[in-house]
């Protein structure tokens, strides 16, 4: 079930009212590659329902599947030889720039560390 907000680019993604090349779906949860990659593999990984950010995820089984489809699309895509970074924006100041929760999956490349 699709519960979305007005306006909301990735609620229009889970709708299909945009377009997206989604690797996943299910009653809850979806996977799309990232419009604007900022490495080879950027994946996105978002609940169907609008949820703004992870400071108001209130489901802690909705975000055991986030989590668990992320590690399950790194593992399928092979991703795991050279390694993955998951990525939880939340908030403004953090770069949170569309708001509705997403977890960023990103591969091909060296990462720096610190992030940011």
């Amino acid at each position: 079930m699709v519960i979305c907000v007005n306006k909301c680019i990735f609620c229009a993604i889970a709708k299909g009212e945009a377009a997206a090349e989604v690797l996943y779906r299910d009653d809850s949860v979806m996977a799309f590659r990232d419009r604007y990659p900022q490495a080879p593999d950027h994946l996105l990984i978002i609940p169907l329902r609008h949820v703004s950010s992870a400071s108001e995820m209130d489901d802690p089984e909705l975000w055991g599947k986030i989590m668990s489809l992320a590690v399950r699309l790194g593992h399928d895509l092979g991703l795991e030889r050279q390694g993955y970074r998951l990525i939880i924006n939340n908030g403004v100041q953090a770069c949170q720039t569309i708001p509705h929760l997403h977890v960023h999956l990103m591969s091909g490349r060296q990462f720096g560390w610190p992030p940011g």
